[in-house]
């Protein structure tokens, strides 16, 4: 709560005006029952029309007064909780973007989208609600038993008895319900996590036809999540009855004390109904505020949820400029003999350790890169290939040894200038809805057209988005799902190709291309780009046998590391790895002949005969 509580600073005054005039409403309401009084006992009493008018008049007044005040208080509450809650959203934001993949992937990014969606909109209300009616409804509830002691305090005793009982059962619903809201919106980040899942792998779903048990299991989570909401539903709905019972009674018991007072001469009629108001005030304000807390527990759990991620910090610190002497590469130790190298990336004894996981998934990586050079990276799934090329640009950080670029450890590099020198084309190929221009300049900002247009010739891309209507002003929806898979690759590379990077690592980044196309973006890669270091991840030998460096991973471990030649030779897992892939090759090369001269035989030439 103590981080969510800093965004008030800039709404202090808001904040303070909100209430205030939500209290001087308040006021003016607790007149309303006096006034109400005087007109029984001394207009309807005496039959003095005028005394009516004029009181009725007053009362206009005093609501005409309230409403003024009213909408004061809601325009002041409403500038606070947006302006808390754009606030709360932009920062929550910003921190998670500072986050590293080892924290995003210990939360979770559905609970983040919950977080920073539901969450912060729950919140947001919470704050609302509090300034409009948190102070407004204790004010009345207290402020009507003060009056009712000046109407007549024998009577107003019934007060100090209800407003007790009234006050246990309001806080104790709250106290059990707090917990229990923080498990629904726990619920409510595994629906979502499920929704999300189902939406963004639809095609999978629908290709091995599992719709049946994806709307079982969306059902069984909901249900889930239906059965902790109705369960802590129906503890807050004793909240109204109790709260009625308990008013109901008090207004029956001043009733009965006050018909005997009045029988005496002690009281008046008009104190009575008075009295009656302001307990009906206080069913009111307390209705209000029973509900008001059921809110306010929410937002109080989501709060936290949301402290929670501002509280959890990003296990990376960047410096914010290289050290001492690393300028010159030398920074100090081993290091020292590659200053002035053409050593471009270097893995010392390098390990990872993902978090909460048992065993390494990679392990005692010793490799040296020189500048220019094209290091191909193969290995079976599971393997650590992914893995390997993430330490580069530090999306995760070694748990042993180290890696550098031109001599510098990357823990070294100020963000800024370690990101300049990469350029990463992922797995998954993502744009962004926009032109094409637009996801090019995701790489550098001010890249000029002709920046672009090479890019997308050394990426084998400038052809089909020439055809496109608009060139690189053609317009992609969202998740470019107006493309084809090899296009969406195609323009990934392109996007890293743009800022001209000294290290280009492509991950698996041409699984959607045709062979042709793949050799012929290796071979642009390699004459129209100034010396760039090159790491190609593959599943495919084709895509790195021509590679400077093969390096062959199993089991987190570097098998074997040379020319495609030289592994031929001496590496067992690469030998096994291009006998599979060759035989699978050879085998459809053997079905299209088969299909070939299947025709070939049930076909005639025309005029012919069929055989």
């Amino acid at each position: 709560m103590k981080q969510i509580m800093k965004y008030f600073k800039n709404y202090k005054v808001k904040a303070v005006l909100a209430p205030l005039f939500k209290m001087l409403e308040a006021s003016f309401e607790l007149l309303v029952p006096l006034v109400m009084a005087n007109i029984i006992d001394i207009g309807i009493k005496n039959g003095d029309k005028p005394y009516i008018y004029k009181m009725a008049l007053l009362m206009i007044g005093l609501g005409l007064i309230g409403l003024a005040c009213s909408i004061t208080a809601q325009y002041f509450s409403a500038k606070t909780a947006m302006g808390f809650g754009k606030e709360l959203r932009y920062d929550l934001f910003k921190h998670i973007e500072t986050l590293s993949y080892t924290e995003i992937d210990e939360i979770g990014s559905s609970t983040l989208i919950t977080r920073m969606t539901s969450d912060v909109n729950q919140i947001q209300t919470g704050v609302n609600m509090f300034l409009r009616l948190f102070m407004r409804s204790p004010f009345i509830v207290f402020g009507a038993a003060i009056m009712a002691f000046t109407v007549d305090a024998h009577v107003a005793k019934i007060f100090l008895i209800t407003l007790p009982v009234l006050i246990v059962i309001v806080f104790g619903i709250m106290l059990i319900t707090i917990p229990l809201y923080k498990k629904v919106q726990s619920r409510l980040d595994s629906v979502l996590l499920s929704t999300r899942e189902n939406l963004s792998g639809v095609r999978v779903i629908r290709a091995f036809n599992q719709e049946e048990n994806e709307k079982d299991d969306f059902c069984e989570k909901t249900e889930l999540l239906t059965k902790e909401q109705i369960f802590v539903g129906k503890i807050s709905s004793f909240l109204n009855p109790l709260t009625y019972a308990v008013i109901n009674l008090s207004i029956v018991a001043i009733i009965w004390l006050g018909a005997g007072r009045v029988e005496e001469g002690l009281l008046l009629q008009g104190s009575v109904y008075a009295l009656v108001n302001y307990m009906s005030q206080i069913l009111i304000e307390l209705v209000k505020l029973a509900n008001l807390i059921v809110t306010e527990t929410k937002a109080v759990a989501c709060a936290n949820r949301v402290g929670q991620v501002l509280l959890t910090e990003s296990s990376q610190i960047y410096r914010d400029s290289l050290p001492d002497g690393a300028e010159a590469g030398r920074t100090g130790g081993r290091d020292r003999e590659h200053a002035g190298s053409d050593i471009k990336v270097q893995f010392v004894d390098a390990g990872l350790t993902y978090k909460n996981a048992k065993e390494p998934s990679i392990e005692g990586i010793n490799l040296e890169v020189k500048k220019g050079e094209t290091i191909g990276i193969i290995g079976g799934t599971g393997s650590g290939k992914s893995t390997f090329v993430n330490l580069i640009p530090r999306f995760y950080d070694c748990t042993e040894g180290k890696v550098l670029i031109d001599g510098i450890d990357v823990k070294d590099y100020p963000k800024e200038k370690l990101i300049e020198k990469i350029g990463i084309v992922p797995q998954k190929a993502v744009l962004f809805s926009g032109s094409i221009e637009d996801n090019m300049r995701w790489g550098k900002a001010d890249a000029s057209e002709e920046d672009i247009n090479l890019a997308l010739e050394i990426a084998q891309a400038k052809a089909f988005v020439e055809e496109k209507d608009g060139g690189i002003k053609f317009l992609l929806n969202q998740g470019a799902k107006n493309l084809s898979g090899g296009q969406k690759q195609r323009l990934t590379i392109a996007r890293a190709l743009v800022k001209k990077p000294e290290i280009l690592i492509l991950d698996d980044s041409s699984s959607a291309l045709d062979y042709a196309t793949d050799a012929a973006l290796r071979m642009a890669i390699k004459e129209k780009t100034d010396n760039t270091t090159v790491f190609i991840v593959s599943q495919r030998s084709s895509s790195i046998m021509y590679a400077d460096k093969i390096i062959v991973l199993d089991d987190g471990q570097i098998a074997g590391m040379g020319t495609h030649e030289e592994l031929l030779a001496s590496c067992e897992v690469y030998q096994e790895i291009c006998s599979s892939q060759n035989k699978a090759k050879d085998e459809e090369n053997n079905r299209e002949k088969h299909d070939e001269n299947k025709k070939e035989e049930t076909y005639a030439p025309e005029g012919g005969v069929t055989v």
